[in-house]
């Protein structure tokens, strides 16, 4: 010895005699014995206490102080040390084969906590299982030798020789470490899982619980980070209590409704906004955030009014950004069709545009996308998948875009080289719900129907079903609603054929389904205004188009 172990500190810290209040005159010295410099209170070891390795070179058994582990527990777990009170102090883990051999030592240098490992760590059984019989109540399962004997020895004050056993090599492990000692573990009626309190000790529990049968696994939830925590900061009866409460293993995803309690009662943080029109209302309650809403017809039925009403709606409705996708025409048109909504008039038509004076276009432009509420994607040329993807999820993520929409599905498969539309489709859909729900966004997503068999067409006014969606059923499968639009574009009456049918053929969040509006599309205007059914046999038309705008 390098050193008297009378003045050699191991620990300084607060005071545990009342009245001193102390937080760092308390001294614990090598030799056991205790002093505090603000009280001069002094205890001694009743026994003779064995010479603790401060500044001794070899390799010997002692206790752990700086893990408050006591000399017996290390002794039991066959832990050494070297170095104790130099720069090199390091741990020495000893691990065995299933006969009891000695195969491999695992190393933790305690200054920059640096691992290392000597011999054949493959072939050996978990940490601390060669101390244990097989069977019993329960085993506990950690993540790292100082976390299985810190848990033995916080146990051990009530329930001694408690099987306490560690994987291998941390949470990485512990699926393989388990799987290799499966018989070993699952002799004892209950697992305990003592875990990390981290990503990666969560993943873990997951991962080890569901190698068992059902039950048969009680997973921990701890405070502090690991078990070892709990040791040196004095908190075993919190430990004892947190793994007698440690609750049987459910997979993530499955919960017992009877923990809702009142929480079951309190509206989730989604915000909504009606539709423009409010007989499609009263089948729908509206557009929400985390809903994907797919608007389909046939060619030329009235898609891009639709969207052309909506983005204006949720500009004067809401307070939030709004990203716009419109894949068939420029950035420029997409503010211009926002701006005839407020103009009531078809600006996007150059003939009609030049009728107004640019101070009036400057009032209608200033109303709409001068408010900055507007993102919108200036795209040319082929455009992949991910690309698109990638703009959504930045008008979501970046931009704050509380409402998207994207006009139209079927051009960013067309605008690709694809062997498989329908695989192509399923893919992004996929993707778009995933958006969706990571983020939170209400999708508004134009789609076009596939080409009829028989001889009437969508154009004549045909009833459209969810089977008639162009390329594969995942467009009906991921969205939330899905609402056609129907017109017979070539009845007699010119106000019938610029009459549409609003037809609801999904609707997760209430069910109601059928037609739920008609929508009048003013030529002369560019505006949709919803009217009473006009088809209706004996019905008074000139009333109900009487006035429409």
């Amino acid at each position: 010895m390098s050193e008297d172990l009378n003045s050699t500190i191991v620990e300084q810290g607060a005071c545990p005699h009342k009245g001193c209040g102390s937080s760092d005159a308390y001294t614990l010295y090598a030799d056991g014995h205790t002093k505090c410099y603000s009280c001069n209170r002094q205890t001694f070891p009743q026994r003779k206490v064995e010479l603790n390795p401060y500044k001794v070179s070899g390799e010997i058994v002692s206790a752990l102080f700086e893990r408050k582990l006591t000399k017996q527990t290390a002794e039991k777990f066959g832990t050494t040390v070297v170095g104790y009170g130099t720069d090199n102090y390091t741990h020495r883990y000893k691990y065995v084969d299933e006969n009891g051999s000695k195969v491999a030592t695992k190393t933790r240098r305690i200054k920059d906590k640096a691992f290392g490992c000597e011999g054949n760590l493959h072939s050996a059984i978990l940490y601390g299982q060669q101390l244990f019989k097989k069977g019993g109540k329960y085993v506990t399962i950690c993540e790292g030798e100082v976390d299985a004997m810190s848990v033995y020895q916080m146990l051990g004050k009530k329930y001694p020789n408690s099987p306490c056993v560690s994987v291998k090599s941390g949470a990485s492990s512990a699926k393989k470490s388990v799987k290799d000692n499966f018989e070993f573990l699952d002799s004892f009626e209950n697992v305990v899982l003592c875990f990390d309190n981290d990503e990666a000790g969560k993943q873990a529990s997951e991962e080890v619980a569901q190698l068992f049968s059902p039950k048969k696994c009680r997973v921990i939830t701890l405070e502090l980070n690991d078990p070892s925590a709990y040791l040196v900061e004095q908190k075993e009866a919190e430990f004892i209590r947190s793994w007698w409460n440690a609750e049987p293993y459910t997979p993530a995803g499955i919960v017992n409704l009877q923990k809702l309690g009142e929480d079951l009662f309190k509206d989730e943080d989604v915000y909504s906004c009606p539709f423009p029109w409010s007989d499609l209302n009263e089948s729908t309650y509206g557009m929400r955030g985390k809903e994907l809403i797919t608007f389909t017809s046939g060619a030329g039925m009235g898609k891009s009014s639709i969207v052309r009403e909506l983005m204006h709606h949720l500009l004067l409705n809401t307070k939030d950004n709004i990203g716009v996708l419109a894949l068939e025409e420029s950035i420029k048109n997409t503010a211009l069709s926002i701006m005839s909504v407020s103009a009531n008039a078809r600006l996007y038509i150059k003939e009609i545009r030049d009728k107004y004076s640019l101070k009036e276009l400057k009032k209608w432009q200033d109303e709409t996308v001068n408010t900055g509420r507007f993102y919108a994607f200036d795209h040319f040329g082929s455009i992949g998948n991910d690309e698109i993807l990638s703009r959504v999820r930045f008008m979501a993520q970046a931009l704050d875009c509380k409402w998207i929409i994207i006009d139209h599905l079927s051009i960013i498969v067309s605008g690709q080289e694809v062997d498989d539309e329908r695989k192509t489709i399923d893919v992004i859909m996929s993707k778009l719900r995933s958006i969706v729900e990571q983020t939170g966004v209400g999708m508004l997503l134009v789609s076009h129907l596939r080409r009829p068999q028989g001889d009437k067409d969508f154009n004549d006014g045909r009833e459209v079903s969810l089977g008639h969606l162009r390329g594969s059923a995942s467009i009906a499968q991921l969205s939330d609603s899905v609402i056609a639009l129907e017109r017979d574009q070539q009845a007699s009456d010119e106000r019938l054929a610029h009459t549409l049918k609003v037809r609801v053929l999904k609707n997760r969040y209430c069910g109601t389904l059928g037609v739920a509006c008609h929508l009048f599309y003013d030529k002369n205007t560019g505006r949709l205004k919803q009217v009473d059914n006009p088809f209706l046999e004996g019905a008074d038309q000139d009333a109900i188009y009487e006035g429409a705008f």
